[in-house]
């Protein structure tokens, strides 16, 4: 995808030394766009952790990085096996990060150490290439569900989405964005109604970033304002991403993302999923009680970031001084409130039997 015209993806070997690895660091969007060069492992697990880089796909792609980084200081079994669980623990909801991790060291435990390093790098590049594609996948699935609206009401066609589930949350394209990217190339007449993602706004700070950037039309709103439009018609079908998914279709995503799906269904409005096939967690049923949720720090809740009008960037307390909060990052939306999801092979229900059928390989035996 392009910023002002100029194409990036989320994260690239640098061309120059060709083995550091550049990121965008989404801590300083919207306000600077701020290159960072992350030369060994520990580099990769802080811009994990610190959300440098968020969004499951983009963290599995990250870590596979990471890994490649981590076998240029120590390629020996010992320090290959310690350096992938630092970085498999290094956030505990996104199924990507393992399965991406899990992916590098089936590839590299078989070789000798000497061999590691090359492997590792053609690895990870494969992931981030094949993540590419299938969020393209993604696009091309999702994008007939915006165009059957237009067509059907003769009209611009809303969306609501939520959090960040753009480029920025992969490695090109997105999840719950590639629709919205491959219906605007299609000159369908869209708009898109951004929640803003609070307490670290990521929908406000990055999606909005995303589509002004890329010209798509779009409002950022309340996250408490979407079930309002919903009760007034102006919002055709809600599209988010996921960190995971259970093989019977309950979603895991950013922290209020239920409460959409509530008023969606109080309201009769369609809400897709859209996860590439590394987001789905075959090993979980109940995505409720079984998918661990991150409570992450509260200052992200008592605090907030945003730049002044004399134009400095500051962080200001919002919340009385002595007061608790809590901050849990992410809530599980039932199978039963979802429409459908939009994968790489195509669309499906949110069931066992739906994930099953599009991905018969993987769907575990009962």
């Amino acid at each position: 995808m392009k910023i002002d015209g100029t194409p990036y993806r989320s994260v690239w070997v640098d061309a120059q030394d060709g083995w550091s690895v550049r990121i965008i660091d989404q801590t300083k969007l919207p306000w600077s766009v701020d290159i960072v060069r992350l030369v060994d492992v520990a580099g990769i697990a802080h811009a994990i952790r610190s959300m440098q880089v968020r969004g499951a796909p983009l963290i599995g792609a990250v870590a596979a990085f990471g890994v490649a980084l981590a076998l240029r200081a120590d390629a020996s079994d010992a320090a290959m096996e310690r350096d992938c669980a630092m970085l498999a623990e290094t956030r505990p909801t996104a199924i990507n990060l393992r399965w991406a991790v899990s992916r590098m060291l089936a590839r590299l435990r078989p070789l000798a150490s000497q061999a590691r390093v090359s492997a590792a790098y053609e690895e990870a590049r494969a992931i981030a290439d094949e993540d590419a594609a299938m969020c393209e996948a993604i696009g091309d699935h999702g994008a007939p569900l915006i165009a059957e609206i237009a067509e059907r009401t003769g009209r611009r066609v809303n969306l609501l989405t939520h959090c960040n589930a753009g480029w920025l949350a992969t490695v090109d394209w997105g999840t719950a964005l590639a629709p919205i990217y491959k219906a605007f190339e299609q000159k369908i007449d869209l708009h898109v109604w951004v929640d803003e993602t609070r307490p670290r706004n990521q929908g406000a700070f990055l999606t909005a970033f995303e589509l002004g950037k890329h010209g798509v039309p779009h409002t950022v709103i309340s996250d408490n304002a979407g079930g309002h439009l919903m009760q007034h018609g102006q919002v055709d079908m809600v599209i988010v991403g996921t960190d995971r998914v259970t093989r019977t279709g309950d979603v895991a995503n950013k922290i209020g993302t239920y409460l959409k799906a509530l008023a969606a269904r109080d309201n009769d409005v369609p809400f897709w999923i859209g996860l590439p096939s590394s987001t789905i967690d075959w090993t979980v049923s109940d995505g409720v009680n079984d998918i661990p949720i991150e409570e992450r720090a509260a200052s992200e809740v008592t605090t907030i970031t945003g730049r002044g009008l004399d134009g400095t960037v500051a962080t200001v307390r919002v919340v009385p001084t002595g007061s608790p909060a809590a901050n849990p990052a992410f809530d599980v939306t039932p199978a039963r409130l979802v429409t459908g999801l939009i994968t790489e092979r195509g669309r499906c229900a949110a069931s066992a039997e739906g994930l099953g059928a599009l991905f018969p390989e993987m769907a575990p035996a009962d």
